[in-house]
């Protein structure tokens, strides 16, 4: 929901909107299910809290008698549209209708007799045991005699999975936005009550396409990690003519914050790729391009790696067409496939695979690979890629002015990037980014869509610098603003 939030405020919809939207549809839940009696709005700093606010001044509105018991702080409050509807209700002030409580600790709390009680206290923001004055507040809430509601999740129960930890407001109903969450099927009924969906406004397009709210999925790094623990890539790539395309690959998986990046690569480019960066550890193979006799190397460097990216600048020798086929049967690692490789890979190979797979073609390798043309039609493109990744089980990013990214059911669109990302090596990085973040254990879906996020975001970043004269080079420079 924090992802949605943001993609609809890129969309252009305000967060508070969201919030008035949502505080509205609670109450008027309310009202279709009570005549004006008491209510007690229990309330915490978040955004939950903040939707119990607006829900406030619409129920005094319709004559019912509400009690804010807000538990926190004004200086605690975290999200600025809650500090805006929390100072609404004190300008507006206590009166016969609303009246407004601060709860400092759990000697502040005493049973309601509301005849309807609201949980607005913690919402989707539950994670593990309750604290002080929360926790006190659920066992009230729990042992009062009212109709008991809670908001978008009741406080204490986990909404990706259902469990609750310590203790959960016990709800008669949950009025929850824009989509039930995926805890309440595995949820008990006690905790859950009767669900009521509300449209809040949250368009089809936050969800679909990939926005500034997706970078909210990237981790938090363990304070206590060291070397190699965030991830090893391993580039399979380059041949006499290419020695750019996997030193782009690799620099850009460092980029996306993995620890190391080893280069495989023919003996006749391993110094110029050793010379692109110390960064880089450059495994030497044999001859001018990747052949069978490289086969064993590269299966005993795979056992080092958290993932491998295969194909950047390898060309299409019938030899190395062979090994590349060799390896996606042999290698236990997860993959992504790109460039050459998409052009001389046995599509069946991918599809017998138990490795978790990636593929980011274009237009052209489209074809090469699932031997089916890309339709103009968008809807009819769309189609075609989620057909092409349910037959193979593979993840493919189909790269274009929209990059469409599915997996099975799931369809993502990535619309940063610019023409001037036509310039040679973009897709290399994109590439790198994706193995990267699959080195550091994020699900294939996941990195190919934040991938192509962050390498169309750094795109756009080097037009704003350059104009259209940029390099895959100076991309790669925007790669960490891009994350940040």
């Amino acid at each position: 929901m924090m992802v949605l939030d943001a993609g609809a405020e890129a969309l252009g919809i305000p967060k508070q909107s969201l919030m008035e939207s949502a505080g509205k549809c609670l109450a008027y839940k309310i009202i279709h299910l009570s005549k004006p009696c008491k209510v007690a709005i229990f309330a915490g700093n978040g955004g939950n809290g903040g939707d119990g606010f607006v829900a406030a001044r619409y129920l005094v509105n319709k004559g019912f008698e509400v009690e804010v018991f807000f538990l926190g702080h004004p200086s605690q409050i975290r999200s600025r549209e809650t500090r805006k509807n929390w100072e609404v209700l004190q300008k507006i002030g206590n009166s016969d209708l609303l009246q407004i409580l601060t709860v400092r600790d759990s000697t502040d709390l005493k049973p309601t007799q509301a005849e309807i009680v609201i949980d607005a206290l913690l919402g989707t923001g539950t994670q593990g045991k309750l604290r002080e004055p929360i926790a006190s507040a659920v066992d009230i809430i729990n042992e009062s005699k009212g109709i008991k509601i809670a908001v978008d999740t009741p406080t204490g129960l986990d909404p990706l999975t259902g469990k609750v930890f310590d203790k959960a407001v016990e709800a008669d109903y949950t009025v929850t936005f824009h989509k039930e969450k995926s805890g309440f099927k595995d949820a008990k009924r006690k905790y859950i009550g009767e669900i009521h969906v509300c449209d809040i406004g949250i368009p089809r397009e936050a969800e679909i396409f990939t926005g500034p709210g997706d970078l909210l999925r990237l981790k938090n790094r363990d304070a206590t990690s060291h070397k190699g623990q965030n991830g090893r890539l391993l580039v399979v790539g380059g041949s006499k003519d290419y020695s750019g395309a996997p030193a782009i690959a690799a620099m850009s998986s460092l980029k996306s914050g993995a620890d190391l990046a080893v280069v495989a690569c023919p003996l006749s480019v391993s110094t110029p790729i050793r010379s692109y960066s110390p960064d880089l550890i450059v495994k030497s193979l044999t001859g001018d391009y990747i052949n069978t006799s490289d086969v064993d190397k590269i299966l005993e460097l795979s056992t080092q790696a958290d993932a491998i990216v295969v194909g950047c600048g390898a060309g299409t020798e019938d030899e190395t067409a062979e090994t590349l086929n060799q390896l996606i049967e042999k290698v236990e690692k997860p993959l992504v496939i790109d460039a050459d490789a998409l052009k001389v890979l046995d599509l069946n190979l991918i599809k017998e695979s138990e490795q978790e797979i990636v593929v980011t073609p274009h237009k052209a390798e489209f074809k090469s690979l699932f031997g089916v043309t890309v339709p103009e039609s968008f809807k009819q493109k769309t189609a075609t890629v989620l057909k092409a990744s349910q037959m193979t089980g593979a993840t493919v990013l189909l790269k274009g002015a929209v990059d469409i990214i599915a997996h099975k059911d799931k369809i993502k669109l990535n619309s940063t990037g610019n023409p001037g990302m036509t310039v040679g090596g973009t897709g290399d990085c994109l590439a790198g980014l994706v193995g990267g973040l699959m080195a550091q254990k994020y699900d294939p879906f996941e990195a190919a869509f934040l991938a192509a996020y962050i390498n169309g975001k750094a795109g756009d970043l080097a037009l704003e610098e350059y104009g259209y004269n940029f390099t895959a080079d100076d991309l790669l420079d925007f790669v960490p603003y891009a994350f940040k």
